[in-house]
């Protein structure tokens, strides 16, 4: 499972393969429902621990390893929930909803959920990364759980021979693996449905860089603003010459302007140099401390300041407070508790989630234009993106500071995440990053273009405006809420009915997943 996701390429069909090898393990031999928790257990252990090696980047190998734990806990619980909902028939669907529900459980809980490593986010080369449009990412999930236990399925009945195989069986297996394949393919061909281009806009993306890597990011705020600004005023000055074309939209990063505007005159100065100098607009990230004293915390805020005759305003036109902060990032739950544990937990923050619109609008040369706004960590959660969809957005803008994880996977990891919603709402998505991976994202997932990490850059492309809502938007959550549902309902059942006929025959010993 870790190697179908970034940075490896080309290989997101070991997803299906590992989840198919997992559904193995849990029917082979009638394990007890304590054997497939331990399987479930080892699973998580195999892939996180890889996978989430950056969040131990400047702070040591505990943090880390005590999230790949407690992630592989997650996947223990769908070891034991799978093991007793599949005694009920047609054991591969019960396999894979019990999979999407166990990744909707730890994307919500606790502290917000952690959605890092959902499996629709190894899809970003694959062939069931066009279903996102239609059946969103727990979707997509969902899919690969049941096209790898249904192949493993149809395989151990056939290499078993203990019961003969039956068309109408061996056909629904099949079935589970081929109309994906065949449908993802289709939506691929003909784009996302219910979505239509209505124009085009000018933007580019800058990636100023950092003066050097950890986590004493803070100290560096002014010379992360000043690198911004001398990226766009050479942009300006490659425009003046001719050799690129002027922008309707000039997008920074999160973080980009970490000495506030709205606080410091030196900074707000340099801001507006930059907006005259582009003679567009200007989103970038910065803080903004809240109104009521220390104890109300700050805001991660998105800026949008605005031009109008080839001049800058005098104060910013828009603003976006980021709705999903990032625990033990962000802020820090239970400080006096994880304070215990690490002298690192002080340097967390105080940001509070913002409320309000997702999307800002910009007036541009050639009209408004709405973006859709998911900073960072925002993009990693399906109501994000989706708000600011069902608020009328163009395009989808990415602001994100990946400075403080250093050369590590985790900025190519959350790539795929921007591409995967690109996919799940049909629009283009600019990920703009301090030191990288910016990139302009096309509304099929494809990239358009990238930068490398750790290097300044200036993406500039003319973006797709679009509009129309996906299926997979105009359902939501809903289709997740109806699969956690009916997946309590099925173990309850399957529960309570091995209860009763152990009850009813005497049967005393081991629970396993398999049943009578």
């Amino acid at each position: 499972m870790y190697a179908a996701f970034p940075p490896n390429r080309h290989v997101w069909w070991l997803a299906p393969i590992s989840l198919g090898l997992l559904y193995a393990v849990m029917v082979v031999g009638r394990p007890s429902v304590r054997s497939c928790a331990g399987s479930g257990f080892v699973f998580g252990l195999a892939f996180f621990v890889p996978l989430l090696p950056w969040i131990g980047e400047y702070v040591g190998p505990v943090p880390w390893l005590a999230l790949a734990a407690v992630m592989a806990a997650y996947t223990a619980l769908f070891g034991a929930m799978a093991a007793v909902t599949m005694r009920l028939r047609f054991r591969p669907v019960w396999f894979a909803v019990s999979w999407v529900t166990v990744e909707a459980v730890r994307s919500a809980f606790p502290f917000g959920g952690f959605p890092w490593g959902r499996t629709a986010f190894s899809q970003v080369d694959g062939l069931y990364l066009p279903l996102t449009s239609v059946i969103g990412a727990p979707g997509v999930s969902g899919v690969i759980a049941l096209s790898g236990a249904a192949a493993a399925a149809l395989i151990l009945t056939v290499i078993g021979q203990r019961a003969r195989l039956r068309t109408a069986t061996a056909a629904l297996a099949l079935a589970a693996v081929v109309v994906p394949l065949g449908a993802g393919a289709v939506l691929a061909a003909t784009g996302s449905p219910l979505t239509s281009k209505t124009g085009e806009t000018n933007v580019v993306a800058v990636q100023g860089n950092v003066p050097r890597l950890g986590l004493d990011f803070d100290t560096q705020r002014r010379a992360v603003l000043d690198n911004h600004v001398a990226e766009t005023l050479r942009m300006a000055a490659q425009v003046t010459g001719g050799t690129r074309p002027q922008p309707d939209l000039v997008l920074w990063p999160e973080n980009a302007a970490d000495t506030p505007p709205t606080l410091y005159p030196d900074a707000a100065e340099s801001i507006r140099a930059a907006v005259t100098a582009a003679r567009a607009p200007i989103a970038f990230g910065t803080w903004i401390p809240n109104p009521g004293g220390d104890d109300a915390g700050t805001s991660n805020s998105t800026l949008l300041w605005g031009e109008h005759d080839g001049y800058a305003d005098d104060a910013p036109s828009g603003r976006y407070d980021k709705h999903i902060v990032q625990p033990f990032g962000e802020y820090l739950p239970w400080r006096s508790f994880f304070r215990l544990f690490s002298s690192y937990a002080d340097r967390a923050g105080d940001f509070k989630p913002g409320t309000g619109p997702a999307v800002l609008i910009a007036s541009t040369r050639d009209g408004d234009v709405t973006m859709g706004v998911a900073t960072c960590w925002e993009v990693a959660f399906d109501r994000a993106a989706q708000q600011s969809m069902r608020e009328g957005a163009q395009f989808l803008f990415v602001p994100t500071n990946n400075a403080t994880f250093g050369k590590t996977d985790m900025t190519y990891q959350q790539l795929a995440m921007s591409q995967v919603r690109a996919v799940e709402t049909g629009r283009s998505v600019i990920v703009a990053a301090t030191s990288g991976v910016s990139a302009l994202v096309a509304p099929d997932g494809s990239l358009i273009s990238s930068s490398e990490i750790f290097t300044p850059d200036i993406l500039q492309t003319d973006l797709e405006l679009r509009t129309g809502r996906t299926l997979a938007v105009r359902l939501g959550s809903w289709p997740q809420r109806v699969v956690v549902l009916v997946t309590a309902a099925a173990f309850l059942f399957a529960l309570r009915r091995r209860i009763s006929l152990d009850m009813f025959t005497g049967r005393r010993g081991p629970v396993t997943a398999e049943g009578e």
